[in-house]
C-alpha cells in the first residue's frame, strides 16, 4: 500500500487479503479445538511508524523515517508496535471479534524493518475455565505465504477471554486516516544527488527568506548561485542571519530591473543555467526573459507549473498554468501542455497521464474549456502534443478518482489516473493549488518554462522545503533536457537490475 491515506479496510493483514484466513468473525469457546491456527502477513510501513509515534508518543528518532535521511530501509520498527500485530489476529481470526485479553507475554529475538514482510501467527495450546484461552504468538520476517521458515523476530504467550456471543459486523466503520508526509519531494532531493550543481542567477536575493533559499540550495549541491542585487544589503542580511557569502558570486546591481536584465545577460553568457527569483515583483523578472530582443524567448509560450506532492497520491501531481496565462486561447494552451508534460518526464513520469480539466467531462459548445479540452486531446493523439497521453475534457473528481471515472462511465487511460492536471485558466489553477496546499496539506514546487532557461518563481510564504525542491526540480529539468533521460528513471531502473 502506497498511499498516505490509510482506511481500516486497507490495512495490510486486515483487509480484503486477510479475508480468506480470517474465517467466522468471531468463534465460541466451544468451537475451539486445541492446535488451532491463524495468521497473517503485514508489510511493515513508514507510515505505520508515524502512526504508531503519534498513538504512543514515542518519538525515538531510530523509529521515524524523518531522522533517517529519507533511508526508510533504516528505520527500526519499535518492538512493541511487533508485538501489537497480534492483537489484530487474536480480535479479528482467532478467537475473533469479542475476544479480551488477560495478559501477553512477549521476548525479542530480532528487529523488524521498514520494508520487512511479517507474518504474524497464534496457535491454541490450551483452554481454561472461564472461556480462557491460551495462544502461543509468533511474528516472524520473510515467512513463505503458508508460514513455513522464516526468523523469529518475536513469540510468546497470549492468555484471552473467547466471546461468550457471537458477534457479527459488516465492518470496522473507523474513520479513515491522513498521514501528511511529502515522501515524492523527499525523493527528489536525493536523486539530485550526485549531480553537478546548477548555474543559478538569483536576481534581487535581499529579503531573508530569498537569500536564506539561495544559500541552502547551494549548500545542498542543487545549485551554483550568483547573487545580483545591492551587495550591501545581501551582505548585511547574511551578517544578520549569522551566515557567509564566501564562495557566493556576488554582483553589485542596485536596481531590480538592471538586476533582472543582468541575469538575462549572464544566460547569452553561458555563465547561467537558469534563473532564481528573489526579492523582486515577478512581471519585472519575466519581463526581460520574454523581451523580443536579448530576452530568453525559445519559440513556445512560457507558462508556470506546480509540482505538488499530496499527502494520499501515490505520485507527483502537476498543475498548470496557474500563475502565468491569465486566459490562455487554445495556442497558449497548446505549449501549456507541451511544457508540462516534458517536466513530468524530467521528474520521473514515464509518459505523463493529462487531464484538460473544465467543469464537466462531456463537451459542450457553451463551455469553451470543454471545446479546447477535447482539441487538445485529438491534437495529442495526432502527435502534435508528443511525450504524454492527453485526455479532456474532464471535470477534477473523474480525472484523479477512478472511482468517480467509473461511476460516470469514462473510459479513458488518464481517467482516474491524471498525473497533470490543465486548467482552464489562472483563476481556477491558482485556486486549485492553494486549496491543496492550505486544505489538503499538500507541499508545493513550481518552475517556469518555454524560455531557454527553467526560471524558479517563488513566494515569500514558500518554506524552505518549497524551495529547495524548485531548484531541485529546475536541476533534474536541466538534467533530462541535456541527456533526454530523467533521472528518477534511471534510479528505478537501477533498483529493479539490483532485485
Amino acid at each position: 500500500m502506497t498511499a498516505d491515506r490509510f482506511s481500516p479496510e486497507s490495512a495490510p493483514g486486515t483487509g480484503a487479503g486477510a479475508a480468506a484466513a480470517r474465517g467466522p468473525s468471531s468463534r465460541l469457546y466451544d468451537e475451539i479445538a486445541i492446535g488451532d491456527e491463524a495468521m497473517v502477513h503485514r508489510l511493515c510501513t513508514a507510515r505505520d511508524m508515524v502512526i504508531f509515534a503519534h498513538a504512543s508518543g514515542n518519538f525515538n528518532p531510530v523509529h521515524l523515517p524523518q531522522a533517517n535521511d529519507g533511508d526508510e530501509s533504516q528505520v527500526v520498527a519499535p518492538s512493541m508496535w511487533v508485538g501489537s500485530l497480534f492483537s489484530a489476529v487474536l480480535g479479528n481470526m482467532l478467537p475473533g471479534f469479542g475476544t479480551l485479553y488477560l495478559g501477553q507475554t512477549l521476548q525479542f529475538h530480532g528487529r523488524a524493518h521498514v520494508g520487512d514482510r511479517l507474518t504474524v501467527r497464534v496457535t491454541v495450546t490450551d483452554k481454561r475455565p472461564g472461556h480462557v484461552v491460551i495462544l502461543k504468538c509468533q511474528v516472524l520476517k520473510g515467512a513463505t505465504d503458508a508460514g513455513a521458515g522464516g526468523t523469529l523476530l518475536c513469540d510468546g504467550t497470549a492468555e484471552v477471554v473467547a466471546p461468550a456471543e457471537r458477534q457479527e459486523t459488516a465492518g470496522p466503520g473507523l474513520p479513515g486516516l491522513l498521514v501528511e508526509s511529502h515522501r515524492h519531494f523527499d525523493r527528489l532531493l536525493s536523486v539530485c544527488e550526485g549531480l553537478p550543481p546548477l548555474p543559478t542567477a538569483v536576481v534581487a536575493p535581499e529579503e531573508e527568506s530569498a537569500l536564506a533559499g539561495a544559500l541552502m540550495a547551494a549548500e545542498r549541491g542543487l545549485i551554483a548561485p550568483v547573487l545580483i542585487g545591492r551587495a550591501d544589503r545581501m551582505r548585511a542580511l547574511a551578517d544578520e542571519m549569522g551566515r557567509s557569502l564566501d564562495g557566493c558570486e556576488v554582483l553589485d546591481v542596485a536596481d531590480h530591473d538592471r538586476a533582472a536584465a543582468e541575469a538575462v545577460a549572464l544566460v547569452h553568457k553561458g555563465r547561467a543555467q537558469a534563473l532564481l527569483k528573489g526579492h523582486l515583483h515577478t512581471d519585472v523578472l519575466l519581463h526581460h526573459v520574454t523581451k523580443r530582443d536579448g530576452g530568453l524567448r525559445a519559440g513556445r509560450r512560457i507558462s508556470h507549473v506546480f509540482v505538488m506532492d499530496v499527502p494520499g497520491l501515490d505520485h507527483l501531481l502537476l498543475i498548470s498554468d496557474a500563475a502565468i496565462n491569465i486566459a490562455p486561447d487554445l495556442d497558449a494552451k497548446v505549449d501549456i501542455t507541451q511544457n508540462a508534460i516534458d517536466l513530468g518526464r524530467a521528474v520521473g513520469l514515464e509518459r505523463p497521464r493529462v487531464g484538460v480539466l473544465s467543469a464537466v467531462e462531456t463537451v459542450n459548445p457553451k463551455i469553451p474549456s470543454t471545446l479546447d479540452a477535447a482539441v487538445l486531446s485529438k491534437m495529442a493523439e495526432r502527435g502534435q502534443i508528443t511525450g504524454g497521453i492527453v485526455d479532456g475534457p474532464l471535470a477534477m473528481d473523474n480525472a484523479i478518482d477512478i472511482h468517480a471515472a467509473e461511476t460516470k462511465g469514462i473510459t479513458s487511460l488518464v481517467a482516474g489516473r491524471a498525473e497533470v492536471l490543465v486548467v482552464p485558466n489562472l483563476e481556477s489553477g491558482n485556486m486549485l493549488a492553494k486549496e491543496l496546499a492550505f486544505i489538503a496539506h499538500a507541499e508545493s514546487a513550481g518552475l517556469v518554462l518555454g524560455a531557454q532557461v527553467p526560471v524558479m518563481v517563488t513566494s515569500r510564504a514558500d518554506n524552505d522545503k518549497a524551495r529547495l525542491v524548485s531548484c531541485a526540480v529546475a536541476l533534474l529539468y536541466q538534467h533530462w533536457k541535456s541527456g533526454g533521460v530523467s533521472r528518477l528513471a534511471a534510479d528505478d531502473h537501477a533498483l529493479k537490475a539490483a532485485q
